[in-house]
């Protein structure tokens, strides 16, 4: 092979290996009001507003979890999470919500919790399931 056709080939493959990259699905943090613009699932962080309170009663609804919360830029919106109330949720210092905006209240398929620790941050993400797993941060 001549050294111009291996020159072009590495020069199709890294223009190739560019556009995948470029079409990738990059999570990013949004706050509640791009997540109200946007039709896909939306990454929410913010922080518990512990003033409002939260509302699960596991005999009538135990499935139903709601609470408020502020996110990065201010703005408090009520957050619906159909599942069980996460394990010391009210331990948390800051969550990640995974989930779409209807209306004006947002339904959450997974909340990620950062609880507090003395030496490491530890994430803990809850599914609509009540199942608890600790996220290792790389």
């Amino acid at each position: 092979m001549r050294k111009s056709a291996i020159i072009g080939l590495i020069t199709i493959a890294l223009c190739i290996g560019f556009l995948v990259s470029l079409n990738a699905d990059t999570d990013s943090y949004s706050n509640f009001e791009e997540a109200s613009r946007s039709q896909k699932e939306e990454h929410v962080m913010g922080y518990w507003e512990k003033d409002k309170g939260m509302h699960y009663d596991a005999l009538k609804d135990p499935n139903h979890f709601a609470f408020y919360m502020k996110d990065e830029k201010g703005k408090v919106n009520k957050v619906v999470l159909n599942g069980s109330k996460p394990q010391d949720f009210e331990r948390s210092e800051k969550l990640v919500l995974i989930g779409k905006m209807e209306k004006d209240t947002f339904y959450a398929s997974k909340i990620l919790m950062k609880c507090p620790s003395k030496y490491n941050d530890n994430l803990v993400e809850v599914d609509q399931n009540g199942q608890v797993k600790q996220i290792k941060k790389s």
